[in-house]
């Protein structure tokens, strides 16, 4: 009869791969425009700037409380700025700290914050521009308005727009790709 007599068979250890040769662990590379970098922090430095234009171009009117649509872009470029300028300290940090913001979270926080505040700016832009058109082409009424004030805010509310719109397609395309 035999008997079974346990053996010890030796096991291969699987190879060391680091994460550049690993095809299942292959990282974006940071593109410029994207949280963290200095294209990042440069558009949001000009979100904030045309944001705070519009702002106060719209403000220093004496009669924008009269119109909804100019107290909505005022509210909306105000959040817009406020918002821009907080994700701009944010970039400086991770700039200057030398660290990637690729947390999944942060990446969301930033994706969902950017559509919000980039919906609100374009509607309050929009509407802000169809009263523009209202007050100096249907409505011969620009000698008592000061119609280029309006409209030189509600053409920064518009730039600010269009810069908040490589910040949230970036963030968003990252989310997606993770």
């Amino acid at each position: 009869m035999s008997a079974s007599h346990p053996s010890v068979h030796p096991v291969e250890a699987p190879p060391l791969t680091d994460a550049a040769n690993n095809p299942h662990r292959v990282r974006m590379k940071d593109l410029q425009g994207m949280p963290g970098t200095r294209g990042g922090l440069a558009l949001r430095f000009c979100q904030f700037a045309f944001a705070l234009a519009s702002l106060c171009i719209m403000v220093s009117t004496r009669d924008f409380t009269s119109v909804t649509a100019f107290c909505y872009l005022v509210a909306a470029v105000a959040l817009q700025s406020f918002w821009s300028l907080s994700l701009a300290m944010v970039d400086i940090y991770a700039l200057l700290v030398r660290r990637s913001l690729r947390n999944s979270r942060v990446v969301s926080l930033f994706a969902v914050g950017d559509g919000v505040t980039s919906t609100l700016t374009f509607a309050a832009a929009c509407a802000s521009a169809g009263i523009t058109v209202l007050i100096d082409n249907d409505l011969p009424a620009c000698s008592q308005n000061p119609c280029a004030r309006f409209e030189t805010a509600t053409a920064m509310a518009f730039i600010s727009w269009f810069t908040v719109s490589p910040s949230f397609l970036l963030n968003f395309w990252s989310l997606a790709s993770r």
